[in-house]
């Protein structure tokens, strides 16, 4: 089975609404992630490399083009101020 990820712009996250369960069970996964999300920062804030963000909100499952440029406990930051929850990523490319 073949999971499609709608394409939306990093200025659309702002009015996604998220819950807070995590779309990841696996604990090696949810590690993998994490470890894959600072290495998105680095690259991020010194080469300006965008990166593919899977997510989803309460809706849909979603994809985003743009540069990671924080990573907090909770949440990765984007430009202008807009954030995604890590628990609702599912990876990163």
């Amino acid at each position: 089975m073949t999971t499609t990820f709608k394409l939306i712009e990093k200025e659309d996250i702002a009015h996604l609404v998220f819950p807070t369960n995590d779309v990841l069970q696996n604990k090696q996964e949810i590690l993998q992630r994490k470890q894959d999300l600072e290495k998105a920062m680095a690259i991020g804030n010194t080469d300006h490399v965008k990166i593919e963000i899977f997510f989803e909100d309460d809706k849909e499952q979603l994809v985003t083009n743009t540069t990671v440029w924080a990573v907090t406990p909770e949440h990765i930051v984007l430009k202008k101020g807009v954030t995604i929850p890590i628990n609702r990523i599912y990876r990163i490319i």
